[in-house]
């Protein structure tokens, strides 16, 4: 049964069951193609689906109820490359449910051995992070790197197409390339001059946590816990592989990202110089002069 989302209740629940392919909603619903209706991918029918903003079948990943209310219903959803990657756009999750009351989006550089806040989400910054609740448009170019805690993105009562939850990674960069990054070479010369900036959109991994699903009011109706989950039909990241601006294109072999690195250097992100070609010391290429840059072979 697909229900059209102008007719949805958001207190009805559709069945879901784990054991059942037809009923469950595992993660890779996160990162499916979501078919059309109709299509032949679809297969005419999905229990528990719901049709998208764009007529096609909105697939999704949901969590366990809030049965065990009070203990928290924490969440991690952990994306990782076995890579460095450059993010180059807004990462965007699109909430099923509606959006978490309290979420934190981490990143690591180190293959998950560690991890670091990048952006808060709170209804109440202060109360749930002891943070001053910001927005991504307050920045400015000194402030760029900022963790902020922003609100923007917790609100319970919102429209059916407006369940996203993003961080901002374009306003940061139009704060050196001004408006529809019309000056990528301003942007360039920050980038090739400081390294914060630049590590601040790299990561080998990224983690949502879900720390508080939307109770869409300030009382929690104990008596129907069911009704409290996260839902996510969509995740995504765009970027580029980190390659010290050594390669044109990032190639998946083995189950791996690999460079192909080129100017005679080697090694996952072109890191080295290769064999014979060391009388000089390896450097990383630089976005300048604009628009061809500076390849520094080995």
């Amino acid at each position: 049964v697909v229900v059209p989302a102008s007719q949805e209740n958001p207190y009805l629940c559709n069945l879901c069951d784990a054991s059942t392919p037809q009923l469950s909603h595992p993660a890779e619903l996160m990162f499916d193609s979501e078919p059309a209706l109709g299509s032949p991918a679809y297969g005419g029918g999905h229990v528990g689906g719901h049709v998208g903003a764009q007529g096609g079948l909105s697939t999704y990943w949901q969590s366990v109820s809030w049965r065990r209310h009070p203990e928290p219903l924490r969440v991690n959803i952990t994306m990782s490359w076995g890579k460095t990657i450059e993010l180059t756009d807004d990462v965007v999750i699109t909430f099923e449910s509606r959006r978490p009351s309290a979420m934190v989006l981490d990143k690591s550089l180190d293959y998950g051995r560690t991890w670091s806040a990048v952006q808060y989400y709170a209804d109440d910054c202060h109360e749930l992070f002891r943070r001053e609740a910001r927005r991504a448009l307050d920045l400015t170019q000194a402030s760029a790197t900022q963790v902020i805690c922003t609100e923007e993105y917790s609100r319970s009562f919102v429209a059916k197409q407006d369940r996203t939850v993003r961080f901002e990674v374009l306003n940061r960069t139009a704060l050196f390339a001004g408006v529809g990054l019309r000056n990528v070479a301003s942007l360039y010369a920050r980038l090739d001059g400081d390294g914060e900036l630049r590590r601040f959109f790299t990561l080998t991994d990224l983690r949502a946590r879900l720390l508080q699903p939307a109770t869409g009011d300030t009382f929690i109706d104990k008596e129907n816990l069911k009704k409290y989950y996260y839902a996510v039909s969509n995740v995504q990241v765009r970027g580029r592989c980190t390659c010290n601006l050594h390669a044109k294109e990032c190639k998946f072999e083995k189950g791996q990202l690999l460079c192909e690195c080129e100017h005679n250097t080697t090694g996952s992100d072109c890191g080295k110089c290769k064999r014979g070609f060391r009388g000089r010391l390896w450097k990383a290429g630089t976005y300048l002069p604009y628009p061809k840059g500076m390849p520094n072979e080995c």
